[in-house]
């Protein structure tokens, strides 16, 4: 039989920034008044038999604050990188130019602020949630430890108290960043 192990509480920090950064990944996708190169990241695009990314069969630039322009690489793809474009939900319709698509980005009405801003909301409970749940592991794993011997009640004690200051930490920067997306969204 193996002998317990001490639970390395870097492992669940690691855990609690990639949650984090996810959180910031999924706020790129999100459109707000200004371009961004990074709206285009979920869009998917059927291309020589599957389905690819749309930066794997074209380079995307933000050449003014309200345009962003696709310079597709083959130009028998040109057609399905215009529909999936209009096809994935972001309420943006391309022009194509031979085989660029130039992409106007209207500006947003206020409803549809209040919806962007409900969604960042429902992005950054969905993150918070994996935060609480890497708490809820680490505590697993410290109540396991101390019951295999490997280490004591008050080492256990002090070990989740690190843990709920790591998880605070976490959760305050989640709405750090949502508070941002929040203005940006706003921003008229």
């Amino acid at each position: 039989m193996a002998a317990a192990e001490k639970p390395v509480l870097s492992r669940y920090r690691d855990r609690m920034d990639k949650a984090v950064a996810a959180l910031k990944e999924e706020f790129g996708s999100l459109r707000t008044g200004r371009a961004s190169a990074s709206l285009l990241d979920q869009v998917m695009v059927e291309a020589y038999g599957s389905t690819t990314p749309l930066n794997a069969v074209a380079s995307v630039s933000v050449p003014e604050p309200r345009q962003i322009n696709v310079s597709v690489w083959d130009r028998g793809v040109v057609v399905s990188v215009e529909k999936a474009i209009r096809a994935s939900g972001l309420g943006l319709n391309p022009v194509v130019e031979g085989q660029n698509l130039r992409i106007p980005i209207p500006p947003l009405t206020e409803e549809r602020r209040k919806d962007l801003s409900k969604i960042a909301g429902k992005y950054a409970e969905q993150q918070k949630i994996a935060v609480r749940n890497v708490r809820r592991d680490a505590n697993d794993d410290l109540k396991k430890a101390e019951k295999d011997g490997a280490i004591a009640e008050d080492e256990r004690k002090k070990m989740e108290t690190e843990v709920q200051k790591m998880t605070d930490e976490a959760i305050k920067r989640v709405d750090e960043a949502l508070k941002i997306k929040e203005q940006e969204i706003m921003q008229v």
